[in-house]
């Protein structure tokens, strides 16, 4: 990998020494980006192919996959201080309370050593009636991470989960190199704004992330906030992705958008598990169906926010008496019987009922603070509880299911 002395304007630095040394952002230094595109300002990573992202008929996926959640830049160094120039693109949302800034965190060598905010950037607006967005440009800014330790290191630093980032420069007191792969199995996962992170305070707090670090597993998170909907473009995505393990958490998004009917799931689950399995026909193969969500539980979609409360919180609205719509007991009795007869031929494929993950006690211990999303703590448990089922003794995930 090839460095230079830092000689170009930027971003202010936190010292005045004149041997820093800046490295172009380049695809061998990120992990859990499936794609990048290079910007006028940089690199751009990406949760999706261009393939994939040209069939996206929406801009809430659109942005949900461009923000890189699980994906971390990955180098090996002796510095004592790093820091990252980015542009990040911020949402905000008229008559909700702001959005904090996205959050970075720096591990050494597998240890949480740093944490940082970038402020200024681009300012997307969002109506959520309407979901129509404008976007405001901003200036870049530096995530700092300051007083490493010493001594040749891993670092990882792992991008907001919830900010789209684009990559500018990275800058630091001494050389850096390219990390090779650590031999660890990747894991492949897809969901919803659960899996993507919604309500977790940090990019490693995400459950997937949590449950990664407890499994000794390389996540690829695509996560994606209320799009996890049976797009084809999205097993196309996962048939062509190498991995060693393979998790899909449907359903919830599936009930909120009220997208299909009872008629056309079973056949679109088959479809996207018939996808995977063509590129992957023995890799284990986790299905696992929505934790606890009490008020998508047995009413449908579609799912609406309500301002009439202090907080922002969820409601559904559709009609419980019709039971050709999708409600989180319908999904999860299908998707149980659907994986059950699949598993008959297919010795690799197992079933988790979600709410073995988040269930009635942890929804009266820790609610739901929009009555959707699970904050930092609860992310927490589900991330606990996964990698005790799928990687603990005897799980899909284990040597003997591999």
């Amino acid at each position: 990998m090839t460095s230079q002395p830092h000689d170009t304007p930027g971003p202010r630095r936190t010292t005045s020494r004149t041997d820093w040394i800046t490295t172009p952002i380049d695809p061998r230094l990120l992990r859990g980006a499936l794609d990048v595109e290079r910007t006028a300002h940089g690199l751009l990573p990406h949760r999706l192919p261009a393939r994939a992202r040209k069939q996206i008929p929406d801009g809430q996926l659109a942005m949900a996959e461009a923000q890189p959640s699980g994906v971390r830049v990955v180098f090996r160094t002796r510095a004592t201080a790093v820091e990252l120039d980015v542009l990040a693109t911020k949402r905000a949302y008229p008559g909700v309370p702001p959005v904090p800034d996205g959050v970075y965190e720096l591990l050494a060598d597998g240890r949480h050593t740093g944490r940082a905010v970038v402020s200024g950037g681009n300012v997307q607006t969002i109506d959520l009636a309407t979901q129509s967005a404008v976007t405001t440009p901003g200036p870049p800014g530096t995530a700092r991470f300051p007083g490493l330790p010493a001594g040749e290191k891993d670092i990882e630093i792992w991008l907001p989960h919830n900010e789209v980032t684009e990559l500018i420069a990275l800058r630091t007191d001494a050389p850096v190199e390219a990390v090779a792969d650590g031999g660890r199995k990747v894991w492949l996962h897809h969901g919803s704004s659960i899996s993507h992170g919604s309500n977790a305070g940090a990019p490693t707090e995400i459950w997937p992330a949590v449950a990664a670090a407890l499994g000794g597993a390389d996540v690829v998170n695509l996560g994606f906030g209320g799009s996890a909907l049976l797009d084809p473009f999205t097993a196309r995505a996962m048939r062509d992705t190498a991995a060693d393990l393979i998790s899909i958490k449907i359903g919830i998004n599936l009930a909120n958008t009220d997208l299909m009917r009872l008629r056309a799931f079973g056949p679109a689950v088959h479809g996207f598990l018939d996808t995977i399995r063509e590129g992957h026909p023995t890799t284990p193969l986790l299905v696992v169906s929505p934790i606890l969500c009490p008020v998508q539980e047995d009413t449908p979609g579609p799912l609406v926010p309500d301002f009439d409360t202090p907080k922002l919180r969820f409601r559904a609205v559709g009609d419980p008496s019709d039971r050709t719509r999708l409600t989180l007991t319908i999904i999860r009795n299908e998707l149980a019987r659907i994986t059950a007869e699949r598993a008959a031929e297919d010795p690799y494929l197992h079933y988790l009922d979600g709410r073995e993950l988040y269930g009635d006690a942890d929804y009266a211990e820790l609610p739901l603070p929009d009555e959707i999303h699970p904050d930092t703590a609860a992310h927490r448990r589900i991330g606990e509880r996964f990698a005790e089922h799928a990687f603990g003794d005897g799980g899909p995930f284990t040597t003997k299911n591999v």
